[in-house]
């Protein structure tokens, strides 16, 4: 080892120099693996102290700041949020009586509201091979009142099983739908 490798350590800050030279110098004991000598930190105990005392605090912050979190990820419903389409009825209480011009928006927001709802449903189970039986593959249509929405399909083999879905508008797909697909979207239809 040349003279360059000897000197691995960094001159003044207390590391030992590794290799058969520095083991000469006393870099470290002999039968031990290496020791390395720590590099002295210039802070008095006041001011570590002070260090101590700080990170403590920012780590209680945090640890409250990850329990305010969990607590009201908890406390969330888990459904889908409520659209925010339905104008609301300012300064009225639930006892007092709607006017008819009150209870025709209330109507009218309301069937909004319906409108585009996924409420169009309807499944069709057939058996996608000729050798398999038990109609365990389907196709189920998912649509609101202007035939928008999805169809999906889960086609079930013996090896394997198969899910698609493919996107509805006005009750025509862009994609070509199987037989079973188009008969999912026709009973979806009628089913108003």
């Amino acid at each position: 080892m040349g003279p360059g490798v000897a000197g691995l350590g960094v001159a003044g800050l207390g590391w030992a120099g590794l290799g058969p030279e520095g083991a000469r110098r006393g870099g470290w004991p002999s039968g031990s693996l290496a020791a390395i000598r720590l590099p002295t930190v210039p802070f008095d105990p006041t001011t570590l102290s002070w260090l101590v005392i700080v990170a403590l605090v920012l780590s209680a912050v945090a640890a409250g700041v990850a329990w305010a979190a969990v607590s009201r990820q908890q406390r969330r419903p888990s459904g889908p949020a409520r659209p925010a389409s339905r104008p609301k009825l300012l300064g009225r209480s639930k006892a007092d009586p709607l006017t008819a011009e009150q209870a025709t928006r209330e109507i009218e927001a309301l069937q909004l509201d319906v409108a585009t709802s996924l409420r169009h449903l309807a499944v069709v189970r057939y058996d996608a091979f000729g050798d398999m039986g038990g109609h365990l593959s389907w196709s189920m249509a998912l649509l609101d009142d202007r035939g928008d929405g999805v169809v999906l399909t889960s086609i079930h083999g013996r090896s394997d099983s198969r899910t698609y879905a493919k996107n509805v508008s006005g009750w025509s797909a862009t994609q070509q739908l199987s037989p079973e697909e188009e008969e999912a979207i026709g009973f979806a239809r009628r089913a108003s």
